[in-house]
């Protein structure tokens, strides 16, 4: 059985390759096999030549799932990369970090 070879820029350490979403793993997981099940039941309304309101319907629910599920990586992301881990953390630091998080939380909705 081959196994899938994962390049990732050499920029990036590899301790910081998506360690944080190791804790919401699962989670995750879960959410994104929501979403695919979405998928295929839109697959499967434009198969069966259901209803363009029902169609749509589904996708903006896909939608939905997928920036939510964005948003949380995003989140995810800004809290382990941009604050720092080891250290007590700055007041004006979080505070820009809190507000980067709502806008992205208000971008996706």
């Amino acid at each position: 059985m081959l196994q899938k070879l994962t390049i990732y820029p050499t920029w990036v350490p590899y301790s910081n390759r998506m360690a944080h979403t190791s804790q919401n793993k699962q989670k995750l997981v879960d959410r994104i096999k929501r979403i695919r099940g979405q998928l295929n039941g839109v697959e499967r309304a434009i198969e069966e030549e259901q209803e363009c309101g029902d169609v749509l319907l589904t996708l903006a629910a896909c939608r939905g799932a997928m920036n939510s599920l964005m948003g949380e990586i995003l989140e995810d992301h800004v809290r382990f990369h941009l604050l720092p881990q080891k250290t007590e953390p700055d007041p004006d630091t979080n505070k820009a970090a809190e507000e980067l998080i709502e806008v992205i939380r208000r971008y996706l909705k």
